[in-house]
């Protein structure tokens, strides 16, 4: 074969070859296409049955939300009026003391805690008593011995009753001189004179027993009216004094005891509607703390004061109905009804 024809060979296309490098290049393409596709394919079948199956929970869900809730209504008493003016407040009560000590004395007991129930008169706390009691003794002792002077002169004045009596007669005899009756005489006025003073000596005695009996029973602290403590105050070894100290080492109180049968709601109305309400309104009363529970009322007072700051009045409503859950400061909701 001579070179021309080797060199056309050279340059002939061989037809397998572009088929086998077409092929190739067309593999990649293909396998991107048939992804796309199935994702394509995908989000359709999503976009028909997801909003299918979404469909019915949002419509359960909203069904949910607007259902009614099953908690009870509240519900007006049959002779209420209709709703005026709804305003807030707080519960307070109006029967409430700071217990103290009528002198400053060292706690030695105290029988009081939080949530505690007392009576009337019952022993909350004791003071260090050991001064009063020596004072009470002491007292105790001086009104003996004036009672012992007493009866000595009582004493005296029997004899010289007697010594008087005889030189009387002695006298009226003419047996004795008037000058020796006359000093019988004096000395029986003068002994009398001295029952007349150990009488008010006993007197004396007897108040200042009666004073140190006081002292020594004001270190035994009582309840001025029955209720709850709410606060404890004071530990043992602590000072007590009726009066703020300087220091400030001294506590001024034992504790706090609330009646709970005063309670009633504190609400501030503003001037542009008080004239809506007057004593004797009834009211509804609903506590922060139980929304659903209705509480009957009435308006107690509406105190004849502005306040200049808030530019309201202060009314006292009163409830008609005992509640344990209605505790001192709670907020509350307070509804003026309609005559």
């Amino acid at each position: 074969m001579d070179s021309n024809s080797l060199l056309l060979n050279q340059l002939r296309i061989d037809r397998h070859d572009d088929q086998r490098v077409s092929g190739r290049r067309w593999r990649p393409r293909l396998l991107t296409l048939a992804a796309i596709a199935v994702l394509a394919i995908g989000a359709v079948v999503w976009s028909v049955f997801g909003n299918q199956v979404e469909t019915p929970r949002r419509v359960a869900d909203e069904r949910a939300a607007n259902a009614i809730p099953r908690t009870p209504k509240r519900t007006m008493p049959a002779s209420a009026g209709v709703a005026v003016l709804e305003t807030s407040g707080y519960v307070v009560a109006r029967r409430q003391a700071t217990v103290s000590s009528k002198a400053t004395g060292r706690v030695a007991e105290v029988l009081i805690e939080e949530g505690q129930s007392v009576e009337r008169d019952q022993i909350i706390a004791r003071l260090d008593s050991s001064n009063t009691s020596a004072a009470l003794a002491e007292a105790q002792a001086r009104l003996a011995l004036a009672k012992a002077d007493q009866d000595a002169a009582g004493t005296a004045a029997d004899d010289a009753y007697r010594l008087y009596h005889r030189s009387e007669l002695q006298h009226a005899a003419g047996l004795i001189s008037g000058q020796a009756f006359d000093n019988d005489k004096a000395a029986y006025n003068a002994i009398r004179t001295n029952i007349a003073i150990k009488e008010r000596a006993v007197a004396v005695a007897r108040a200042q027993l009666v004073l140190a009996e006081r002292n020594h029973e004001d270190m035994i602290i009582r309840a001025p009216f029955a209720g709850i403590v709410t606060v404890k105050a004071a530990q043992p070894g602590e000072i007590v004094s009726p009066l703020s100290a300087s220091s400030g080492f001294a506590r001024t109180g034992i504790g706090t005891i609330v009646d709970m049968d005063s309670m009633e709601v504190e609400v501030d109305v503003s001037e542009s509607f008080i004239a809506c309400v007057h004593p004797g309104q009834a009211a509804i009363v609903r506590l922060n703390a139980y929304p659903d529970s209705d509480i009957a009322a009435e308006i107690v007072a509406v105190i004849p004061a502005a306040d200049r700051s808030k530019a309201s009045v202060r009314v006292r409503v009163g409830l008609r109905q005992k509640d344990p859950r209605i505790l001192p400061d709670m907020g509350v909701k307070v509804t003026f009804l309609s005559d």
